[in-house]
């Protein structure tokens, strides 16, 4: 699987369409749409499932500068208002924040980032390391691993710094419940 079918794929999901075209308006900085939403939508059309089966939420990460939960909350606020009509559950983080409330939600470090590439850069799942945003009528895509794993079902770990065998695991085992045509590679 290359880029553009990748895109093909994942944009079938109507919901990923209509996150993708509120973040080209309301023109925050560094958004993306990220992660499972994005993967997901792939696996389904690949296992011809419905487009939004197994997906629990969608992913959306930005990166401002102003840290405040009240920043945060305002973009969260504004773009819930935009999307409401969608039924979705939409999840907003400023990964200028993560660092803030990560150690004391997981109990892990987590150090400052300095764009939101780095926050997918350390997703639990390599194969979940990807994000799209609008770009010029186009989108760019972020996919450090590629798409082989997507294509192939394949669900390997990120040894990234922040890494949870446990936490892994338990999202490898909600997934394989789902999809079972998926092929798990254990943490180890």
């Amino acid at each position: 699987m290359n880029r553009d079918e990748f895109l093909r794929l994942a944009l079938r999901n109507p919901v990923n369409v209509a996150i993708a075209d509120a973040l080209a308006q309301l023109a925050l900085p560094d958004a993306w749409l990220v992660a499972g939403c994005l993967v997901q939508t792939v696996w389904n059309v690949l296992t011809g499932r419905a487009i939004s089966h197994g997906i629990a939420d969608y992913d959306v990460f930005y990166f401002d500068p102003d840290t405040s939960w009240e920043a945060e909350d305002a973009v969260i606020r504004r773009l819930h208002a935009r999307l409401a009509h969608l039924g979705a559950k939409i999840e907003i983080r400023n990964q200028a924040r993560v660092h803030l409330w990560y150690p004391g939600k997981h109990g892990l470090p987590y150090p400052p980032l300095t764009r939101s590439t780095d926050g997918i850069d350390r997703f639990l799942t390599e194969n979940t390391q990807l994000g799209i945003r609008p770009a010029g009528g186009n989108f760019d895509v972020y996919a450090p691993h590629g798409f082989d794993d997507v294509a192939r079902l394949i669900v390997r770990p990120n040894r990234a710094p922040n890494f949870s065998a446990a936490n892994y695991e338990a999202k490898a085992a909600r997934w394989k419940a789902l999809w079972p045509e998926l092929t798990v590679i254990a943490a180890e």
